[in-house]
This record gives structure tokens, sequence and C-alpha cells, in this order.
């Protein structure tokens, strides 16, 4: 039997998605396993282009060709226990658009899924055919006839164009020459919604926040929408932002499921989501006051909404630093207003502090915006004494000297002055210096005193400085004293011997420009335990002379314990010395002395004794160079030997330093001439003892020994002058090494003498005289011995010789 021809009740196209929907209607009368063939045509040609076997009774195909570009026509029929097939149904039409001034396109102002292929058509006019269809101004597609006069091509794999939109274009030109364009866009499904969460500030609204995925291009007409569900009750959905969402809290409600659902032109995406409320809590924080101190900052915030049941932990957080100073303890209840002081922090110090707190110490809310403020300043002293005994024995003069302190950034402009306060005598007082003023000069007694001195501030606070000065002691033990050597590069090692009775560590000060005045003092104080300090040559002068006292620190004062000079660099040349200009000096020797102050400040380096150098002037050969060296910088005066007689030469001293000799001081001189070996000049001699023996006339006759008219004094009377008169004899030298040399004579005896002492020596008689000889004397001494005198009486007689003729 032959089963009967079926219908299709319903064939509707699905806009925008190029679907057909078929449904048809089945006679079940005494017929099982019925299977239905289903056949898709295209054209009023009714080509078929797809057939398929199906055992419902609705179907829905998608068709890769616009349904707009041709008819589309669909058929069925049945087969019963695949049996004999039931005839064909007629062909129900989706019928395709028709064109009447200018070609159309399509699709047209759809969007296209991303990385999928698509077909796009041309209809022409009626009569016209397709000349050209190009996608993106591109002809390398191929165009395919559709039917006897539409135009189609293939377009594989889309892309989404990097241009200010997504678009694409496509145009198409017909026989006759009418064209036109339109545009398509290309996009990508939604994403499903990532690691989605929520959380409540206030317990009254609930925020929902998840990561939407993809970012999507800014022109994209791929528009999407994007809802919330509460699953478990009954609130409409809530229409939300592309990545958040916000709704009340709904009353007695803890347990929340909800479902985030996005939707656009190319599909929908869902994620679900389940959560307690009290778990979620997330406190917002709104900073109340923050009041800075000198060391620490009380800050004080306000937790919004109603937490009241909840306990809170919250952490305050400073920058500088970067790091927590502040916990309150998981049990605190805040009750909104919350409080906390923040400890050791820096005076004078910009801070910006930040708060957050959790419920339960599950979650963390977010960092508040950060609020800023500024410590007090914290001033103290770094303070000196120096001590000087007057004439008084029961009186001192105290120099006390500081330098203030501002701690952190703060200007030093807000010191207002200083307080001093001592006890002296029973007696508290008080001295006030201004601020431009750091150092006070004061007079105290013998015995121990105890200064303050403390910072006045505008605002903040001021540490007193406290020092000691201890009894004077008159059997105080001498310091140490020590010669340092210069340090690398111009720098200071010292390091003395560890006291245990400096209980407070030690201070070494020094003159910052060394031992030359005027001096401006400097110390360092060093903690105990400690016996080294190195100070760096950047603070130090080459060629200066620095001396470093060391005090050691004890509770009554402190006590010089060592003086250590020395020189950062030491440099030459250094001042010549000062020569004696009176030379001593023999036949083969010479003795010099100088004047020079070896411990003179001003020298630019240790001196560690003398050059002298001596040389003969006046040679043809090679002369001789006599050099001595003196390493005692104390001894001032050296005799070198081994000189030739009566030559003349040079000399000169010089200051000797580690880098050798500085400036010479010069200075000439002749050794004398020795006169058991030859005569001498006049000039050559220097004193000498004269005989004179009178032979003629007899012992009763007198005579008178007459002085040559003087220069400038008139001559004696005769009567204060008498002697017996004599002739000079021969005289020769006794020795010449001394600075008086005694002449001997040849005398008769038993004849009548006088002697003459004289400070120069005569030439030599000769037996012959033909002209006076010029004799220059001085501080002539005549002398006359009882014993000289054998036949009679003697008389003594002094005067002088002057600078004239003595004729013989």
């Amino acid at each position: 039997m032959t089963p009967p021809r079926p219908s299709i009740s319903h064939l509707q196209a699905v806009s925008g998605e190029q679907s057909l929907s078929v449904s048809w209607l089945v006679n079940h009368s005494g017929l099982v396993g019925v299977v239905t063939e289903i056949q898709i045509s295209r054209t009023e040609n009714y080509t078929v282009i797809y057939n398929v076997n199906l055992n419902r009774y609705t179907w829905t195909w998608t068709s890769a060709l616009p349904l707009e570009c041709v008819d589309h026509s669909v058929r069925i029929r049945h087969f019963y226990n695949q049996s004999v097939p039931s005839p064909w149904s007629d062909w129900v039409t989706n019928y395709g658009v028709e064109a009447e001034d200018k070609p159309k396109i399509f699709p047209s102002e759809r969007v296209l899924k991303e990385a999928t292929s698509a077909m796009f058509c041309c209809v022409p006019r009626v009569g016209v055919h397709i000349a050209k269809l190009t996608f993106n101004n591109s002809v390398k597609y191929r165009l395919i006839s559709i039917g006897a006069r539409v135009g189609a091509i293939a377009v594989d794999n889309l892309t989404i164009p990097k241009a200010f939109i997504n678009a694409v274009l496509l145009s198409c030109t017909d026989t006759s020459g009418r064209s036109n364009h339109t545009w398509n866009y290309v996009s990508f499904p939604p994403q499903k919604p990532r690691n989605l969460s929520c959380m409540t500030s206030d317990m009254t609204s609930v925020t929902c926040t998840w990561d939407p995925g993809r970012e999507r291009p800014r022109y994209d007409k791929n528009s999407e929408t994007h809802t919330l569900h509460i699953v478990n009750s009954d609130q409409a959905p809530i229409t939300c932002e592309p990545s958040s969402c916000t709704f009340l809290v709904v009353p007695h409600l803890d347990e929340y499921n909800i479902s985030v659902v996005v939707k656009n032109q190319l599909g929908e995406e869902m994620r679900s989501y389940s959560f307690n409320i009290s778990d979620r809590v997330f406190p917002v924080v709104e900073w109340d006051i923050v009041s800075p101190g000198v060391t620490n900052a009380t800050v004080s915030w306000i937790l919004q909404g109603n937490l009241t049941q909840l306990n809170f932990l919250c952490q305050v957080a400073t920058d500088p630093h970067a790091r927590i100073y502040c916990r309150i303890g998981s049990m605190l209840s805040c009750d909104r207003h919350c409080k906390v002081t923040l400890e050791h922090l820096l005076p004078s110090t910009h801070y910006s502090t930040k708060v957050r707190c959790s419920a339960r110490g599950r979650f963390w809310g977010k960092w508040t915006g950060p609020v800023s403020f500024t410590t007090y300043p914290l001033g103290t002293l770094n303070l000196w004494r120096r001590i000087k005994q007057l004439s008084d024995p029961n009186s001192r003069w105290v120099t006390l000297l500081w330098i203030p302190h501002i701690s952190g950034s703060a200007n030093m402009g807000i010191i207002q002055g200083y307080t001093i306060q001592w006890s002296q005598e029973g007696q508290n007082r008080t001295k006030w210096m201004d601020s431009g003023q750091t150092k006070a000069e004061i007079s105290i007694g013998p015995g121990r005193c105890e200064f303050i001195v403390q910072t006045v501030l505008q605002d903040g606070l001021a540490i007193p400085a406290r020092i000691t000065i201890p009894e004077m002691d008159v059997k105080e033990n001498l310091p140490v004293e020590k010669r340092l050597s210069s340090g690398i590069a111009g720098s200071f090692n010292l390091s003395w011997a560890e006291q245990v009775t400096a209980t407070c560590g030690y201070t070494v000060e020094w003159c910052t420009l060394g031992n030359t005045a005027p001096c401006t003092l400097q110390w360092m104080r060093i903690q105990k335990g400690n016996s080294t300090l190195f100070l760096p040559g950047e603070n130090f002068k080459a060629g200066c002379r620095y001396t470093f006292n060391i005090y050691g620190c004890t509770e009554n004062g402190h006590r010089l314990l060592e003086i250590q000079t020395g020189y950062s660099q030491e440099l030459n040349p250094v001042q010549s010395p000062s020569l004696v200009e009176a030379v001593q000096s023999s036949s083969s020797s010479v003795t010099l002395e100088w004047h020079y102050n070896e411990d003179d400040p001003a020298h630019p380096a240790f001196i560690t004794g003398y050059l002298v150098i001596a040389q003969e002037l006046g040679s043809h050969m090679l002369p001789d160079m006599f050099r001595v060296s003196v390493e005692d910088p104390g001894r001032k005066s050296v005799t070198i030997e081994g000189l030739q007689q009566g030559r003349e030469y040079a000399f000169s001293v010089s200051a000797l330093t580690k880098w050798g000799p500085g400036q010479p001081a010069s200075i000439t001189a002749r050794t004398k001439t020795n006169c058991d070996v030859q005569s001498h000049k006049v000039e050559d001699c220097i004193s000498c003892d004269i005989e004179i023996l009178d032979t003629h006339p007899p012992l009763n006759e007198t005579t008178t020994l007459t002085d040559p008219e003087p220069l400038t004094a008139p001559p004696p009377s005769p009567s204060s002058l008498s002697s017996t008169s004599c002739h000079f004899p021969v005289c020769h030298p006794k020795q010449s090494t001394a600075q008086s040399a005694t002449m001997l004579c040849d005398t008769p005896p038993l004849r009548q003498v006088t002697c003459i002492t004289n400070k120069m020596y005569f030439d030599p008689m000769v037996e012959e005289v033909s002209e006076p000889q010029k004799v220059v004397f001085s501080d002539i001494e005549l002398s006359f011995e009882q014993s000289d005198c054998l036949e009679g009486p003697c008389s003594v007689i002094y005067g002088y010789i002057a600078s004239d003729t003595l004729q013989v």
C-alpha cells in the first residue's frame, strides 16, 4: 500500500541567521517507525543542494549562502517501516530578493563570526548579470554563478580588521555598469566570565566583579548584554556593566547563588557562583584625623556601613620605609570608629599613611588613599668644653661650645635660642643665648660643676645636653704625647690605649685649620669600647700640623689622656734657619751656630734635623765639599773639621724633613793661618804679647815712650807716662790656634823690660828698616812686673796707641 502524500505545515526563515525552520504533520493511524526525507533546492529550477533523513517532525537548516540571494525550496516524503516511500510533498519556497534600480548585496550590515567562512552574493536587476564582486577591494575571489543572474564569492577564515572599526567592504557591479557597496562586521562570540567574586563593604549592597576576557574593539557593532540572576530568590535579573554588577542585599538571605549571563549577536555564555555574605565583607575605611608628635602620631578612621556585629583586624602603613607600623587585635570591635598610635617615627620627617581593615580576618579591604603628615622636630646639642686656669688659683674660665642639630629635615630657623643652667657655690644660675650663638664663656670655681644646655624651639621637643667640669686637680697626670705618621690619601688613623676608667667613651678634639691661629674647634665623641678613629683626608689641609687631644669620659668629667700631633700630608720646603754671624774658626775647623724653632706649627712638615754643607771658594781645582748631618732637631751648632788653613769657605745650613732639606741659610768664613809654620801679615794676627828690651842708654838714664798723636782724644801728660825707652825686638808667635797668641822675645839678662799686650800681631822686625811701619793698635796694656826689674825700681804705665804710625 502506498503511504499518503505528506505536507509541510510550516516553513520560516530565521532572521539574521540564514536558517530555514521546517515542521510537518504525521498521520499515526496504524503506522510506526516513520522516517522523513527532506530535500533543499535553490533557484526557480529547484536544483537540490541538500538531502537528509530524519525521525522527528521539525528541523532547522542553516544555509552558507544568504537566503536573500535566491529562492530556497523544501519538500519532504515519509518512509514507513523502511518500506515504500510516500510521494513527495509539494515544494514550499522561501523567495529571494529582487533588485530594482541597482544591485543588492547580501549579507549587509551583519555581524560575522571571526575565523569562519562566509559567502557573499550580489543580486542584479532583471535582464542583467553580475560583472564583478569584490571583498575589501580585492578581486582575488572567484565569482560564482548562482542560477541565471546572481553572482557570489566565498571568503575563508574571516579576521577582524585592524582599522578604526571592525568592518569589511563589499562592492558589486552589474553588466549594465550599475554598482553598489555595503559593510559587514567581523567579531567574536561572548567570553565566559572568569574569576567571578562578590563582596560587600557595608552589609547593605553587594558588588560582584569578574574578568570579561578578551578586549573588544572600541567600535564593535557586536554589542553585548550582561545580566546577573539571583537564582535562589525571586529578584528580577539585574542589568550589569561589562565586568561588574551591584545589587541590594536580599533581607534575611545569607547564602547567595548567582549566575552572570553574557550575550551578543554571535552567542551566549554564563558563569555561576555561590557565597555567604558574612564571609565576603571587605570594609571601607574613611579617614578621621591624624595628630603627629615628635616620634609618634595618632591616626583615627571610621568604618563605613552597619558593621557593629563584626570583629575587625586593621593595618596602618607608613611611607617612607614601606612597613606596617600597627596591627589591631583580631578581637577588637572598633564600633565604626578606630584609633591607634604609630610609634618609633623619626622627628621632623614627612610621612604618608594609609589604612585597611578585615572582617573576621578573612579578606582585606582596599587601602585608603594616603594622608600626609610631618612629625615635630627634635632638637639636640653636641656639647663640648674648654677649661682655662686663671691667675687666681680658685677661678677657672670655661668655654662651652655646641653644635645644634634638628632631627630629620626641619629648618634650623625654628631655633629661638638656648638656655644654660649650672650650679655654683650652692646657687643655681641660668644664662640665655640667642639662636645665632654657639658658645658661651663662664667663670667657675675650683669645684665640680655640671652644665645643662638646651635648645629652645618654636614647636617640638628639645633634649638637654649635659657636661661635667671635674674638680680642679693640680696633681693631674701629664698626658701621653705621640707623633702621628701621615695616613693614606691625607687621612688620619688615630688609636689610643683603652682606659678602664673611661666609662662613657672618649672625645677627640682638634682645630679645623690645624695648629695655626685662629682655632675653630672640632670634636667627635667615640663610644665606650672603641679606641680608634678614622678621619678622611677631605677634612684636612696638606702641610698643616694638627694636634688631636684625646679625652676619656668619666662620671666626674673628661680627663686628657693623650696628645697626638701630625700632618695629613707633609710638604716641602721649610723655612731656612737664622745663622749667627760671629763665626768661630781655627786653621782647620769652623764652628757654626744658628737659631731655629723646630716646633713652630707653621712648618709644613716635622723637622727631623739639619744639613750643613761647606765648600771652598776661589779654587781653580775641584773644591772640597763637606756635608754634615745633625740628627737632633734641638741641636743648633756644629763644628766642621778637616778644613784647609787660610782658606775661604761658603757654608749653608738647612732644616731637614722626611722629604729632604728645606730652604738653606748661607754664610762665608775664612780659616786661620797656622803661625808655627810661616810669618804672617799684620792682618793675619789677632793678638800677641810683646816684650821690649832696652839695651842703651844706661840704667840711670830715663827715656820717655811717647804716644803718637791720637785721632780723637788729647795725648796724656808726659808725667803720666814714664818708662824706660826701648827698641822692638824680633817677635815670634808662640801659638796660632787660640783667639790670642803670645809672642816671645829674646831679651838680654839684667835689662830693664817693658811688656806690652796687644790684640793684634806685629810684623817680625827686620834688621834694617828703611821706612816707618804702620800698625793699628787697640786697647794696649803696658805692664811691668816687680820680678822683671833686677836693677832698680820699676813703674807700670797703661795707655793706648791710636791707629797711627808707630816709628821704630
